[in-house]
This record gives C-alpha cells, sequence and structure tokens, in this order.
C-alpha cells in the first residue's frame, strides 16, 4: 500500500539536518564496507532500537540470513537496506523469517535497485495488539461457497460461514477489529479489487521477491486489517508503524549514523 506519508518525513528529516550538526554515534561506515560488512558494525546501534525482548546479536543473524536468503539484497543501496533494518529494528519485527512479520524487498526504483520494508500480516496484528484499547483483530478469507453477507450504514452487519468442504475459489477479504468498550469496525474487499488495489499501491507488487508473489492471502488480510483500523481509536507509535510500511528512507540511516565517504543515491 501506498506510503503517503514517506514525503513529509523525508523532508522534515532534511530541515532537521540543515538546522542541526549529524549525532556521532560511533558507529563508522564507509562505502568500502559490504552490506554485511555494515550489518555486522551496527551491533551498537540496533542494541539501541530494539526491545529488550530481542537481541541485536539474533536481530544480526537474522538480517545476514536475509542476505544470503535473497542475494539481490546485497545489490541495493546500502542506505536504503541499512534504514530498512533500522526500521525493523525499531519496530521489533523479525523481518523476513518463517513468522512473517515483516520483509525486506529489492525493488528497482528509478533504475536503481533499493531495499523497501514491508510490515506482514502478522507484524501488523502484532503492533495493533501493542495497543492496549484493541480486544480483538482478525482477517478472513471468503471462499465461492461460503455463506457470506454484509452491509455498511448506520447498522452493520458482518456474517460469515465456511462451507465444511470444496470451499471454490476465494471471492472476498475483510479485515476487523473490537475494542476494550465494546467498539467495533470491519472492512470488506472483493478479490478483484484487492487485486487491483495491490498493483496501484504497492510499489512492489512486480518484484519477484514480493510477498504477495509468495504470501498472497496474508498480504491482502492485512490490507483488509489496514483499512479498518483506519477507523479504530488507535496510538500515534501504532500510526508511525503504519507510514513506515512500504516504505524506502535513506536518510533515516544517514541522520543516524555517521557515515564518511557515503556513496550519493539520487533516486526518489
Amino acid at each position: 500500500m501506498m506510503n503517503t506519508g514517506n514525503y513529509d518525513l523525508k523532508s522534515e528529516l532534511q530541515a532537521q539536518a540543515q538546522l542541526q550538526p549529524a549525532k556521532d554515534t560511533g558507529v563508522k561506515l564507509t562505502k568500502d564496507m559490504s552490506i554485511p560488512d555494515m550489518v555486522r558494525a551496527m551491533a551498537p546501534e540496533l542494541k539501541k532500537a530494539l526491545p529488550s525482548v530481542m537481541s541485536p546479536e539474533r536481530f544480526t543473524r537474522i538480517a545476514l540470513s536475509a542476505l544470503n536468503n535473497t542475494p539481490q539484497l546485497k545489490q541495493c543501496t546500502p542506505m536504503s537496506f541499512i534504514s530498512a533494518l533500522l526500521t525493523a529494528a525499531q519496530l521489533g519485527l523479525e523481518p523476513n523469517t518463517p513468522l512473517g512479520q515483516a520483509y525486506l524487498i529489492p525493488y528497482k526504483n528509478k533504475g536503481t535497485l533499493e531495499c523497501q520494508f514491508q510490515i506482514g500480516y502478522k507484524g501488523l496484528i502484532d503492533l495493533a495488539y501493542r495497543n492496549g484499547q484493541m480486544q480483538t483483530i482478525q482477517a478472513q478469507a471468503v471462499y465461492e461457497n461460503d455463506y457470506f453477507e454484509y452491509e455498511y450504514g448506520l447498522e452493520p452487519k458482518l456474517i460469515h460461514r465456511p462451507a465444511y468442504s470444496d470451499r471454490g475459489e476465494v471471492t472476498y477479504f475483510y479485515g476487523l477489529f473490537r475494542t476494550v468498550n465494546g467498539g467495533y469496525g470491519f472492512s470488506v474487499m472483493s478479490k478483484l479489487d484487492m487485486d487491483a488495489f495491490a498493483k496501484t499501491y504497492s510499489k512492489a507488487f512486480d518484484s519477484s521477491y514480493s510477498p504477495w508473489k509468495t504470501n498472497y492471502e496474508e498480504m491482502a488480510k492485512k490490507t483488509v486489517v489496514k483499512q479498518a483500523l483506519k477507523y479504530a481509536p488507535i496510538k500515534t507509535d501504532f500510526q508511525r508503524a503504519l507510514t513506515a510500511d512500504e516504505s524506502i528512507k535513506r536518510q533515516i540511516a544517514e541522520e543516524m549514523l555517521s557515515v564518511p565517504n557515503a556513496p550519493t543515491d539520487d533516486a526518489a
């Protein structure tokens, strides 16, 4: 899905960089370093960004495993990869693991291979449950032989009775939430609408490494949950997490790290 807040954040970081000198975090990266070497050198920064339940050693192993399993990530611009990795660390989500919490995706942006960060369905659910007001969050796929009925309006209704067998092809997806005080909301999208939405708003949709290719149903569920949560009482930190989804950010790494002789990256 399109990250409309990415360019606002980019402008804000550029403005801050003009007003304040860059902080020296003690992490020294150079253009001669490979991306795996940069990841290893980032251990002190990862330790500050990660939640207490995840060690920087484990997160570093996960990042190196992602690079080994997806060789094209090593060809991405270093700052886009490091920024995507830092975003995953700040959110406390494991990228490119079977948990499906988050993804680091090689994506060709105006001829330049960059790394895009994407939140997975399970990662989105995990982040949403960190909001203490949420009681239930879920999404389901509806198949052609299921009984499915829904209505919007002043008296919304959502009924889904899955067929016992031979459910047929997917026809709809829906996401819903219920808060601890009884508030609720839901969103429904047809399979055709989901396909059109993904092609329009997911910049890395055509990448062979996109989770839309490998985990279509989970990405569709994430999409309808995000649509439903637009009407939920969510906290600011969760809203920030949503703006990080499907983003490519180079300035974050440049602001947080001391990068002498960093390679120029003019891709928008």
